[in-house]
């Protein structure tokens, strides 16, 4: 949801919003005449209007699962009118609010917003002192501090060595281990704090902040990221029209493999090297525009550091896979 070339700021927040790859995505989606998209990431509606900017007929539903998301987007309805609707609803659930062969467009762009980073009380951010939360829908679920205190060493591995790819990742998990019940893990600064004196220093100043991959592995874990991400793009897929595009944005390796391997199995390509069937023998309901990432361009990287680790997927479908 770190969104590429518009800037703007969505009232009543004052914290800019840069639509990541947003040219690239509009030249996959649209093409000037009317259309109709799910964007299925809203975060700060960057996306959502470019496409409704790019042609007066143009309708867009948009979802997102952050209540104050809600009030951004009635911005955008008072601007568009019927041509916009917004639904408070988490991605994996977009049948919820879609049909088979609905939309000419599906755009997800995964990770966490700039709002969400910039609000203290979401508790994200471990440069913003606030208790530990994380959750992408605060009103269900267990925040992460929560999580913390009482998952099993075995969740605690997964989410900071897997999900995170924290490679000191048992100096982590046996910090924080032994960190439960002294009020450490409740606030994100000294939450923070705990991973880093666990990490250490290496004399020289790290490029990211120390508790970076931790804190992302957390997230991903108590909100079921990339689970959320393997339920979705099926529907996502049969949501689309004959013809459709289905466009994702990745910010993490994990998330992009999913990715990767959805739109191969359905452009009947082989997921992985080790799949050994002929080309022959799988259906193909989908095409590939390209077999490569789209990568932000230099001039984006300079524009919005937080664009480095952004990969976007294209898919055309061609058919509806029989259930």
């Amino acid at each position: 949801m770190f969104c590429g070339t518009a800037e703007f700021v969505c009232a009543p927040s004052k914290v800019r919003h840069i639509p990541v790859l947003l040219d690239e995505a509009l030249d996959a989606l649209a093409s000037g005449s009317a259309k109709r998209y799910l964007d299925c990431t809203f975060g700060g509606g960057g996306h959502t209007r470019a496409l409704l900017e790019s042609c007066e007929a143009t309708e867009v539903v948009s979802l997102d699962c952050d209540p104050d998301a809600s009030t951004r987007a009635a911005l955008l309805s008072e601007e568009y009118g019927e041509r916009f609707r917004f639904c408070d609803l988490s991605f994996q659930c977009l049948d919820e609010a879609s049909s088979e062969g609905e939309f000419d467009g599906v755009l997800f762009d995964l990770g966490i917003s700039s709002f969400q980073l910039a609000e203290a009380s979401k508790g994200f951010s471990f440069r913003l002192d606030a208790p530990l939360d994380m959750r992408l829908n605060p009103r269900e679920g267990q925040g992460a501090a929560e999580f913390l205190e009482t998952a099993t060493r075995e969740s605690l591995v997964r989410a900071v060595r897997e999900y995170g790819e924290e490679r000191r990742w048992n100096r982590v998990v046996n910090s924080i281990l032994e960190a439960r019940g002294t009020g450490k893990l409740q606030r994100t600064v000294s939450a923070a704090e705990v991973v880093s004196r666990a990490i250490g220093t290496t004399g020289r100043k790290p490029r990211i902040h120390p508790a970076t991959k931790t804190f992302q592995g957390i997230r991903i874990a108590i909100n079921g990221e990339l689970e959320a991400v393997a339920v979705a793009l099926p529907k996502a897929f049969r949501a689309l029209k004959a013809g459709g595009v289905l466009v994702v944005i990745a910010f993490h390796s994990l998330e992009d493999r999913i990715v990767k391997r959805f739109m191969r199995r359905m452009a009947g390509r082989p997921e992985h090297r080790r799949d050994s069937r002929s080309v022959h023998e799988r259906v193909a309901y989908a095409k590939l525009t390209s077999t490569k990432a789209v990568k932000p361009s230099p001039e984006e990287l300079e524009r919005n550091t937080r664009s480095r680790s952004a990969r976007m997927r294209i898919l055309q479908k061609v058919s509806q896979p029989a259930l």
